[in-house]
């Protein structure tokens, strides 16, 4: 029965639940810069490796529409004395996306080779394409979690678990982390494989929930 005054006996409690997976997807960002004396021949020679870049991947089996363009810039280059205009810096940024990891490093091979001194890896980013599953899996291990703690509560009171009262639910898929690549200028000779290691990364859950207590 309930306590004096009507007030229902209750317990709030929070689950929480975790499911690793294992990323399936990459997504690599690049840039191309190249710095003319003038506008035109910057932009051009942009595009142009940019270009040449973009057909390597899709050679290389990468589908054009996991290329994407990410920021296009275009920047004056001064001398010493901080006013004097002595060239022009274009940049074209991209990002690409790999669908089946055994290619990755290839692929990452490819940008790097065919963009030469002109091109920088910036970062490249391992996630998991449909965690769909994996959010169900770890939602269900947030609720068992929660009704365990309540069960423990009501033990410890001396009473037992009526209805659940109310649910409220917080995701918390951990997110990937980029990974910077260096900065530095890369060489036009061939390149080596860079070795991609999936690992494992964690999509989390969290509910909390009400129950009565009778």
């Amino acid at each position: 029965a309930p306590p004096a005054g009507g007030a229902a006996r209750q317990v709030t409690v929070v689950g929480n639940g975790k499911v690793d997976g294992a990323p399936d997807t990459l997504t690599a960002n690049a840039t191309v810069t190249f710095t003319g004396s003038d506008v035109t021949v910057a932009m051009n020679q942009t595009n142009e490796r940019q270009q040449a870049v973009v057909e390597a991947l899709v050679t290389a089996g990468v589908d054009r529409k996991d290329i994407a363009t990410s920021n296009v810039t275009l920047q004056s280059q001064y001398g010493s004395d901080g006013t004097t205009v002595t060239g022009y810096q274009a940049s074209n940024g991209f990002t690409v996306t790999v669908r089946d990891l055994s290619t990755a490093s290839r692929v990452l091979a490819v940008i790097t080779s065919t963009g030469g001194n002109a091109t920088r890896l910036n970062s490249v980013n391992l996630s998991i394409n449909d965690d769909s599953q994996l959010l169900r899996d770890a939602r269900a291990r947030a609720f068992n979690d929660a009704k365990d703690r309540a069960q423990q509560f009501a033990d410890l009171s001396g009473l037992k678990l009526g209805n659940v009262l109310s649910i409220s639910e917080v995701p918390g898929a951990v997110p990937p982390m980029p990974v910077p690549m260096p900065r530095g200028p890369m060489a036009d000779a061939a390149v080596s494989a860079v070795p991609i290691e999936p690992g494992q990364q964690t999509v989390s859950f969290q509910v909390t929930a009400v129950w009565e207590l009778v």
